[in-house]
């Protein structure tokens, strides 16, 4: 099965992006291991996404954007990816069902899971009272006392989403009193909760119970003093892991495991890129994932033009090339332009000139080294065999044509 872009993960980052190479006219398609939506689609609150001032919640708002994808004509798969194939022209995705995808590019959207800080209690009780989900497991709380660890803008707004269930929420916050890491609007709503209790300058040390979770101990990091309270719940919201280890040593990680980018999304494999929550960024919100997805698959459609293009104009031409490297905005290099275009007309048909926009092409001519325009490569059989650059005459070029022959 072939593809011009494969979307590895199907959150919001990733619909974004099969949204915008569908309608690119590229064969896209999303495989995802669950159903659509990532981590936002456990999200019940969101009233930060722009255009619902209302609010809205994770899972109508990712099941719009996968309907959204589909409309277009994107493929949405569940299937697991286990491995990768990233070098060479064609790239190759395989599957834990044994299926292999064959992609033009790839964009990485495996998305981030919640992260553990392996306190006394919490592995041994994972279901049976510990969450990392409000969203999941809220209404299994109904009229009990629960606790949630974190004090971000997660933490505090599913902290909030679960006074709708519970019958007191009780928020472990390891600032001083009145600090939180959250924004200001929803710190200012969770103090006027009445639901909702802290405790400050304090730490969770241990979950106990027999089977699930009847207590914990906190320890309040100013006094040592450990303090052991009742409880039916506690909720974890204490920021997030990478899901990229099957990304190590396929392209470039950061020391903890987030995917390394540019701009435009671009990994250390030509490509390839990388998007949402998996990549090294500063907000991981359902937003900047949904604006990486388009960025990536706006520059996936222009590499392949620019690849495509260049190999069919360069590489696979029966005669020598010439090419032009230039911009409309540089005056020295429309005057080279005009040059090569007179000599091209008295050689005839023996050579032929293409013109690349150094500005919307930016990786052929970092490929050959072009560093400054005006430039001239010259190509013989798909092979780049000469260069000139700055001030060149139209001697120097049908010197070098003639060299090649």
């Amino acid at each position: 099965m072939s593809y011009d872009i494969v979307v590895v993960g199907g959150g919001p980052a990733g619909l974004a992006a099969g949204i915008y190479g569908s309608r690119a006219r590229l064969k896209t398609v999303i495989l995802e291991k669950a159903r659509p939506g990532g981590q936002a689609a456990t999200t019940q609150e969101m009233e930060n996404y722009p255009g619902f001032s209302r609010g809205t919640t994770g899972p109508g708002l990712m099941k719009a954007m996968a309907e959204h994808a589909k409309s277009f004509g994107t493929e949405i798969l569940k299937e697991e990816v286990v491995d990768l194939e990233l070098e060479g022209e064609i790239k190759v995705v395989k599957t834990k069902s044994g299926k292999e995808y064959l992609a033009k590019t790839v964009i990485l959207a495996p998305g981030a899971e919640p992260r553990s800080l392996n306190i006394k209690g919490e592995r041994a009780l994972r279901g049976k009272g510990v969450s990392y989900c409000a969203t999941c497991d809220a209404d299994f709380f109904e009229d009990l006392d629960v606790v949630v660890v974190g004090n971000g803008d997660a933490a505090i707004e599913e902290a909030m989403y679960l006074t709708k269930f519970a019958n007191k929420v009780t928020i472990i916050v390891i600032h001083d009193e009145g600090i939180l890491d959250c924004n200001k609007v929803s710190a200012e709503k969770a103090f006027a909760n009445p639901k909702i209790e802290w405790v400050w300058s304090s730490v969770l040390e241990e979950i106990k119970g027999d089977g699930i979770v009847e207590s914990v101990v906190i320890k309040n990091i100013k006094t040592g003093e450990l303090t052991e309270m009742e409880t039916n719940g506690v909720f974890f919201f204490v920021g997030t892991v990478p899901k990229t280890g099957f990304l190590r040593g396929k392209v470039e990680l950061d020391e903890k495991g987030y995917i390394i980018t540019n701009e435009q999304m671009e990994t250390s494999v030509p490509g390839v890129y990388a998007v949402g929550d998996a990549r090294v960024k500063y907000l991981r919100q359902v937003i900047t994932a949904a604006a990486d997805g388009a960025v990536a698959a706006v520059a996936a459609e222009k590499y392949l033009a620019e690849e495509e293009g260049f190999k069919e104009q360069v590489l696979n031409a029966d005669k020598p090339v010439m090419v032009a490297f230039w911009a409309p905005q540089n005056e020295a290099s429309i005057a080279a332009v005009g040059l090569l275009e007179q000599t091209a007309a008295e050689l005839g048909d023996s050579v032929k000139l293409v013109k690349i926009d150094t500005y919307r092409n930016q990786r052929v001519a970092k490929r050959y080294g072009v560093t400054s325009i005006p430039a001239v490569v010259f190509f013989e059989g798909g092979q780049a065999v000469a260069k000139l650059s700055g001030d060149f005459t139209a001697e120097e070029v049908k010197k070098q044509i003639a060299a090649g022959k």
